[in-house]
């Protein structure tokens, strides 16, 4: 039987924010990273036991233009007000993705009593000079899936090939506003905050820290770093695999939901 995805829109503080939701079951809240290229059918692998709950970020993937957001506060509050509208019947829990995963990080520190477990997948955020990301203005757009996974034919069917020219034209123009969003939220330090270290210490819930060994633009290096400030997390490490987790090694998708119906 096939699991259907639903559409859900909400004005959202005048922004048009649209939902992607997929399963029954308690609520599960995930933020995507940078960009919206992947899509987001890896929720399928938790749609058996939770009720996952995709929203584009404002300003990306399928949600409408915010031009107010000048730094991930806006986009925090965003979020908290998405919750109070969307009046969830129980807590949900929390999973971020790469920038996501920063995201998730802020909210979680600063409104941790709203969610119950907490997953971050690779995450940006840290800014940890001993454990560099990789710049993504030095990368060339065609090295860009090999970057994305260990295995590059993962990527690769996420980008234009050179044989549809509509699908390119449409690729560039959705990377060009979701980077103009993105360069929005970094304007202040990058692609995270320098105290994150203080966030991370108030995120109470039980977390799972979730990184690809081979991950060649946020290096799993910074992991110990994660965990020596996380004060109630686990880890898990997966061989072989580069920065889109979920995507590469679908299989994932069971050991999170195993952590999270625990």
């Amino acid at each position: 039987m096939t699991v259907e995805f639903e559409t859900l829109d909400y004005d959202i503080g005048g922004v048009k924010t649209v939902v992607k939701a997929i399963g029954q079951g308690k609520p599960v809240l995930f933020l995507h990273g940078a960009a919206t290229l992947e899509g987001f059918d890896f929720a399928e692998g938790l749609a058996d036991r939770f009720r996952v709950l995709l929203p584009s970020h404002p300003g990306m993937g399928f949600s409408g233009p915010a031009p107010h957001v000048g730094d991930l506060t806006d986009l925090l509050l965003h979020y908290l007000n998405l919750l109070d509208a969307k009046n969830l019947p129980e807590k949900p829990h929390l999973m971020g993705f790469s920038m996501g995963g920063w995201m998730a990080t802020e909210l979680a520190a600063l409104a941790r009593e709203k969610f119950d477990k907490v997953v971050l997948i690779a995450p940006a955020g840290l800014n940890d000079p001993a454990h560099p990301a990789t710049p993504l203005a030095g990368i060339a757009p065609q090295d860009f899936p090999s970057y994305m996974t260990h295995d590059v034919t993962v990527a690769l069917k996420y980008f234009p090939d050179g044989t549809d020219a509509a699908f390119a034209e449409q690729f560039g123009a959705d990377r060009a506003r979701e980077g103009d969003l993105v360069g929005r939220l970094c304007a202040p330090f990058g692609m995270g905050h320098p105290n994150l270290k203080r966030f991370m210490q108030r995120i109470t819930n039980p977390t799972l820290l979730v990184w690809g060994a081979e991950d060649r633009l946020l290096p799993a290096s910074q992991a110990p770093v994660w965990l020596a400030n996380l004060p109630n997390a686990q880890f898990l490490s997966v061989p072989a695999t580069g920065h889109l987790v979920a995507q590469e090694r679908p299989e994932t998708l069971k050991s999170i939901g195993d952590f999270l119906a625990a």
